[in-house]
This record gives C-alpha cells, sequence and structure tokens, in this order.
C-alpha cells in the first residue's frame, strides 16, 4: 500500500482496536518470530512452553513491549519491511490513550445499557486484543483439526471462521505463511482475504503473488 494509506489504516487500527490498539511494527515482529520458532522456548507465545493462558499472555505482552519500545535486539529479517510510525504508536500505545477509550467504552453503556447483565460485557470491551490472542495463540494450538501433518501444533479451529474472519485457519497459515489467503479447503472460507480481494480491485491496496511452495 501507499504511504499514505499505511498512515490511514494506522489511525483506523487504533479507532477499531480503541483500549487494545497494538502497533503493526510490535507485533508484526512478534508475529514473524512466532513462526520462526513456533513451539520451541523462543515462541514468543505458545502452550507447549507456558503452564497457562495467562502465563503465556503476560509473556506476550513483555516481548511485545520489549519490541516496540526497541529495549531488545532484534534480528533483521524480522523487522525487513514491518511498516513503523513511531510517533504515532507512541501515543496509540500510551495509557493516556487506553484510558480515553476505557472512559469512552464506560459512557457508552451508561446510555444504552438496557439491564445491568449488559455491564458484564464491559471488560471485554477493554481486553478485545488479549482474548484475540488466547484464542488464536493458545487454543489454536491445542483444540481443532488439522489439514497439514507439521512439526508444530497449529491447528485450524473452525470449518468456517467466522469469529475470527479467517484467522482461526490457523494450521494452514503455518503451512503457507505468506499466503493472504488462509483458507484451503472448499468451505474454510476466509472472510478477511475476501476483504483483501475488495481493497486490491479498488486499487486501495496492491495484491501482491504469491508463490506456494509444499
Amino acid at each position: 500500500m501507499s504511504k499514505t494509506v499505511e498512515r490511514i489504516t494506522f489511525i483506523l487500527t487504533w479507532i477499531f482496536q480503541g483500549s487494545s490498539y497494538l502497533s503493526a511494527y510490535g507485533y508484526g515482529i512478534m508475529h514473524r518470530m512466532h513462526h520462526a520458532y513456533t513451539d520451541t522456548e523462543k515462541d514468543p507465545h505458545s502452550p507447549s512452553y507456558d503452564a497457562n493462558m495467562f502465563a503465556m499472555m503476560w509473556k506476550t505482552k513483555t516481548i511485545y513491549q520489549d519490541i516496540n519500545k526497541q529495549r531488545i535486539e532484534v534480528d533483521q529479517r524480522f523487522t525487513k519491511n514491518v511498516p513503523q510510525w513511531k510517533s504515532f504508536d507512541k501515543f496509540a500505545s500510551s495509557r493516556f490513550s487506553r484510558l480515553l477509550w476505557i472512559a469512552g467504552y464506560i459512557l457508552i453503556f451508561a446510555l444504552f445499557a438496557t439491564a445491568w447483565w449488559q455491564w458484564l460485557l464491559l471488560p471485554i470491551t477493554f481486553m478485545m486484543a488479549p482474548i484475540h490472542g488466547v484464542i488464536i495463540n493458545w487454543f489454536g494450538h491445542i483444540y481443532g483439526y488439522v489439514n497439514f501433518k507439521m512439526k508444530n501444533t497449529s491447528k485450524n479451529l473452525f470449518r468456517f471462521d467466522f469469529l475470527m474472519m479467517g484467522e482461526g485457519y490457523h494450521n494452514n497459515h503455518h503451512k503457507y505463511a505468506s499466503s493472504p489467503n488462509f483458507g484451503v479447503k472448499w468451505y474454510e472460507i476466509d472472510i478477511t482475504y475476501l476483504i483483501i480481494k475488495v481493497l486490491n480491485a479498488f486499487g486501495v491496496i496492491k495484491l501482491k503473488p504469491i508463490r506456494i511452495k509444499d
């Protein structure tokens, strides 16, 4: 995508992720590390080396922050072409920004909640990124089915992934890590890939052809 579209995407990410904002730079690098070191001691998040999902997410948070704030040295192969907007990330990841979003969520619930039990959903709005991380990086390596036998524990969570918009096809993604389409079987519809195709058709982004090797 162009630099302008890239910056717009950063801003839209902040708007839609809100208090759960994750830097494309920090998480992009960590995701590459996860693929390079899957289910080893160097994996930033692996059920094979973490006692429980809470320990895994705390470890993930620590590594993410160390990468994003450049407190650790990262191999150049993980940083190549990863987008970065330091000044915006500093604001979007700040405590002020997160508290601002949390205050906004509370206000929305105060205005529109019609029953007491609806307030039980409020913490979910605060913690969407960690919840998503647990679903994919914990449960996606424990439960589900596999299309490809690999030297890791990755699994596909759903046959039609409506919940994670395609990211639940985790086994497929580990097999073809460079493919933007996580679906392989006819029933594995990757909703995010369909959005990518639409954006490509309108010229918002340019979808490069990918050569997949078995």
